[in-house]
């Protein structure tokens, strides 16, 4: 899923608006919306009070795949339109990271088209000429190692793989291994389809490493889904809180976010991260280089790295990229910075090479071992 689950972000600035005299001729809509989508940073509008008022004319931002429930996004997507009266249009919330991409080659040149992409690394990674450089204003706070360096993607916030589960239902898993047992026959959901949705992809990841593999040899996490299936222990379902709740999906691969985010609906819903498979991972944002409304998402990334963007992230389980920046400056939400998922063992963060190869031998072999 992005699907409750589901999975560079960049953002454009926008046109200095300009007061018309009677003797200028009328300002056109391209031109505004050339100006913006060309922007680099805030300055080249001419400053964020410029960006705000280039966005607001535009009037609109059209978001893709974003559920409300994932990393907070509802609160996130309200605050935002709240704040600076801009209508947010959010399509697709049960979407995955490849769900995006299609959309934005689909509407190409239409007022609906995505004006902005939260993606998995490996589908980002393969999307690149799609997007727009753009630096926000605290770019200097994230790290080299997660970013662009002229701000085409950036990534935004992250967590690590874990395997949730309900305590009155199932036995508690001790290791990735543990799922093959019989008490955990028709039980095992996957969070969507690893070949399109992040979440899952890092699963595959998590679960090869746990078997001996590395997060670029994926091999075994591939074998060990086909010898789940082959137990009759893999559920083809797609998990959402609906089917959590209800028992339908028991034990869930999800980030610790998502699967946290879980326990205050279900008290017995617990959330486990072997110590021997941390694998760590960031989405990424991206401004789409051919964004309908291109000053709103210049400033809807503007808001997303802000400090107040950031929280909103954390206040859903997630970790924000500049979480560290901010609490060095006293600006992070304490409460629920302490309240992230404690973790064990030395994390893994694949590369982009290590994804490349992952993804190729993911798309070769995945329909094969759970076919």
């Amino acid at each position: 899923m992005r699907t409750l689950n589901r999975s560079v972000a960049v953002t454009l600035a926008a046109v200095t608006i300009t007061a018309v005299t009677a003797c200028s001729p009328p300002e056109k809509a391209d031109e505004t919306k050339a100006g913006a989508g060309t922007a680099t940073s805030a300055a080249d509008l001419g400053g964020m009070d410029a960006l705000v008022t280039a966005a607001k004319k535009e009037g609109a931002l059209n978001v893709i795949a974003l559920p409300p429930n994932w990393a907070n996004y509802g609160e996130i997507i309200k605050a935002f339109g709240t704040k600076y009266g801009i209508k947010v249009n959010s399509a697709q919330p049960d979407g995955n990271s490849q769900d995006e991409i299609n959309a934005a080659d689909q509407l190409k040149g239409q007022d609906t088209a995505p004006d902005v992409f939260d993606l998995g690394g490996a589908v980002a990674g393969a999307n690149t000429g799609k997007f727009a450089p753009y630096k926000v204003s605290t770019f200097a706070d994230v790290a080299d190692s997660q970013k662009e360096a002229n701000g085409l993607w950036v990534n935004d916030y992250g967590g690590y793989m874990s395997i949730g589960y309900d305590s009155a239902k199932v036995p508690a898993p001790t290791s990735v291994a543990d799922l093959l047992k019989a008490e955990y026959k028709g039980k095992v959901a996957l969070n969507g389809d690893p070949t399109q949705a992040g979440a899952a992809f890092g699963g595959v990841q998590m679960v090869s490493i746990a078997q001996g593999g590395t997060a670029e040899d994926i091999k075994p996490g591939v074998d060990f889904f086909g010898q789940l299936k082959k137990a009759g222990n893999f559920l083809p379902v797609d998990p959402t809180s609906a089917t959590i709740e209800s028992g339908q999906t028991p034990v869930v691969f999800d980030w610790d976010y998502l699967n946290a985010a879980e326990t205050p609906k279900l008290a017995t819903w617990k959330v486990f991260v072997p110590d021997n498979a941390v694998l760590g991972s960031y989405y990424v944002q991206a401004i789409s280089k051919d964004a309908p409304h291109p000053a709103a998402a210049r400033l809807w990334e503007e808001f997303l790295y802000s400090d107040e963007g950031q929280n909103l992230w954390l206040k859903g389980g997630a970790r924000p990229v500049r979480a560290d920046a901010m609490v060095k400056a006293g600006t992070v939400d304490k409460t629920a910075y302490a309240a992230l998922p404690q973790v064990t063992g030395t994390p893994v963060f694949p590369t982009e090479t290590q994804t490349a190869k992952a993804k190729e031998y993911l798309s070769a072999n995945w329909a094969k071992a759970i076919g």
